[in-house]
């Protein structure tokens, strides 16, 4: 397997919980109640293993090894990547303050909520979009198998030493039960073995 192939996986991963985060919108638009612990459990999947692991994973060994091999950080695909996570990290401490608003039952929160996870859903999606069929297909073309067999063991540090063991089967558990209720779906399919 490839670093990239791990990081695909995960981003299939993102993606069943941006369909979630867009189920829930639509709940909040027509003013039904979203349980609280939901929201706050959405806002954990994207901060711990979106960003955190995922993301972390991308920025500290992904992207240099690139950059190892010739391909640019500042003007290139990794910047604009870079500046990418960052303007996601913005839409979800927005959604995050939006749930704190929700739970004080501030009227315009679920409003805010939406704005802040519609804008993390476009730019996650693109972002996923160009990192899987652009920035990936350079890594597996420009960094030899030697550095990708290292990446693959770094990639396993970095998650224990990250996030802990056992929390990629806490958030595939949380993906199937927040399936069940969102997307009517008995089993997420996933099919992440990380996760």
């Amino acid at each position: 397997m490839k670093p990239t192939e791990i990081l695909i996986k995960e981003h299939d991963a993102i993606l069943i919980m941006l369909n979630i985060l867009e189920k829930v919108c639509h709940r909040l638009d027509k003013g039904e109640h979203v349980k609280e612990t939901d929201l706050e459990k959405i806002i954990e999947f994207f901060k711990e293993f979106a960003d955190k692991c995922h993301h972390g994973k991308e920025e500290d060994l992904l992207f240099p090894a690139l950059e190892e091999y010739g391909i640019p950080n500042e003007g290139g695909p990794i910047g604009v990547m870079l500046s990418e996570h960052v303007i996601g990290r913005e839409n979800v401490k927005g959604m995050s303050d939006a749930i704190a608003n929700y739970k004080k039952g501030k009227e315009s929160a679920p409003e805010e909520f939406i704005r802040y996870a519609m804008n993390y859903i476009a730019l996650l999606t693109e972002h996923i979009d160009k990192e899987n069929n652009i920035l990936f297909v350079m890594a597996d073309k420009h960094i030899p198998e030697e550095r990708q067999r290292s990446l693959l063991i770094d990639f396993e540090r970095a998650e224990e030493e990250k996030i802990g063991p056992g929390v990629h089967e806490k958030y595939h558990k949380l993906l199937d039960e927040l399936s069940v209720v969102y997307l009517n779906n008995h089993d997420c399919q996933c099919h992440c073995d990380h996760l």
